[in-house]
């Protein structure tokens, strides 16, 4: 068993672990704990009565955090031509296309969002295999298979967030930076966690949302009321 450091104690000690609290008494608890020497992200955990391994309970898409990421996003776009300066004019920092295929092959993914035209698709399936573990690979369930690019790059600058529901039946995504005022982060998570009520697949039965927490980076988690919830 991993031993904790003197902060990690220090921190688990100061947060009452079975506690429940409000949204946004929970969200001040994570603002204060997060006393890190860099801004640290407010991240939420949500327990889903789902089991991803099967097809029809998959819980994935996009939202929009009204409030931002207070993240830099950096885009890549696979696109030719009139495209291709639609994306570098809408603020992707990475266009191209055979010329992007091989410097991704190569090892070089200097993007956090990958985007591509539909036509392109042929060229960027090759790359599955490198994009595809990172969470990168362009879909169009997700909006990042598009003719309309520069909407898709604006959003993906905008605060716009992909969630993807792990094996265990958890998604975890941030909402924010610790700096953010408390009423941008409650927004935030407002935005986030209608989006995950709206994407219940068919095939969940009973409690949908089961539990959430909210913690920084580097702090310990507290507990969200279910009650409070009304999810």
């Amino acid at each position: 068993m991993a031993k904790l450091t003197k902060k990690a104690k220090t921190l688990g000690a100061a947060i009452d672990r079975e506690k429940l609290h409000g949204i946004d008494e929970a969200i001040g608890i994570a603002r204060t704990h997060a006393t890190a020497k860099f801004d640290e992200t407010i991240e939420v955990a949500v327990n889903l009565g789902v089991d991803p391994r099967h097809a029809d309970q998959m819980v994935r898409g996009v939202v929009t955090l009204p409030k931002g990421t207070g993240k830099t996003v950096r885009v890549g776009v696979f696109a030719r031509g009139a495209k291709a300066e639609e994306a570098t004019a809408a603020g992707a920092d990475v266009v191209g296309a055979e010329d992007l295929l091989e410097l991704v092959q190569g090892g070089t993914i200097d993007f956090d969002r990958c985007i591509a035209t539909p036509d392109m698709m042929g060229l960027v399936g090759r790359l599955g295999k490198v994009l595809g573990p990172k969470g990168l690979m362009p879909n169009p369930k997700l909006g990042t298979v598009t003719m309309n690019v520069a909407a898709a790059v604006q959003a993906a600058k905008g605060g716009q967030i992909e969630y993807r529901v792990e094996k265990a039946g958890i998604i975890h995504s941030g909402i924010g930076k610790a700096s953010f005022p408390a009423e941008d982060l409650r927004a935030n998570f407002d935005a986030l966690l209608d989006a995950l009520v709206k994407a219940k697949p068919a095939g969940a039965k009973g409690k949908y949302v089961k539990k959430v927490a909210i913690s920084s980076t580097m702090g310990a988690g507290v507990k969200v009321d279910p009650a409070a919830l009304d999810a």
